[in-house]
């Protein structure tokens, strides 16, 4: 089981501690981690962090083994496509980021269509496993995410977070809550939808 380095909590408790945590690019000899986090279900319905880079009938055709597939040649070829969070040797959460244009689907999407043409790295997707959920995890997997996009030469981050209206299933919400960009530093900067901005963060030079 997941600790995070302390006593789990329930929803009703209010003290929530942070877990200190490291964090890692998934590159081929990390596969095995993210397997490990991503268990049976892809994290969710088969994914594997698959549904932006493809097409609706894709993804749908390939959900689950051929998702994984397809993931780990991406990863098997050298590409990065995200970072890992750990709790001492345990993978216990991940956040995909990239140049925006890694994701294709984005483009085809109303809500979240480019906002100008700035070359932009996007957070596409967050995952954290269950028992560290509500412990600010994802805040400082976005923060992680910002750093290694700043040391690959990066000058814009951004995300496509839900601002929910009320309680959601975790799955709903998988680019992440508003109040995670926000304690890392994001701003609004786009809302074609109620429910969905587009935030952004600058990186500075040097």
């Amino acid at each position: 089981m997941v600790y995070c380095g302390h006593r789990l909590k329930t929803r009703a408790e209010t003290a929530v501690p942070h877990p200190k945590l490291t964090f890692h690019p998934l590159t081929a000899d990390r596969w095995k981690d993210i397997e490990t986090l991503f268990g049976p279900r892809g994290a969710c319905g088969g994914c594997w962090c698959m549904y932006w880079k493809q097409t609706a009938s894709e993804f749908r055709s390939q959900a689950g083994a051929g998702n994984k597939r397809a993931f780990h040649r991406l990863v098997s070829k050298g590409m990065v496509p995200g970072i890992i969070a750990y709790d001492g040797i345990q993978p216990v959460g991940w956040c995909a980021v990239e140049p925006r244009e890694n994701y294709p689907r984005l483009a085809n999407s109303r809500v979240l269509a480019p906002v100008d043409e700035k070359p932009v790295w996007a957070v596409a997707c967050l995952f954290v496993a269950r028992a560290c959920r509500l412990k600010g995890v994802s805040a400082q997997l976005i923060k992680a995410a910002v750093q290694h996009v700043r040391e690959q030469g990066g000058h814009v981050v951004e995300g496509y977070p839900v601002d929910a209206k009320s309680k959601q299933p975790d799955a709903w919400i998988w680019t992440g809550p508003l109040a995670a960009f926000e304690q890392a530093g994001f701003k609004e900067v786009a809302r074609r939808s109620q429910t969905r901005p587009i935030v952004r963060k600058r990186l500075k030079k040097g």
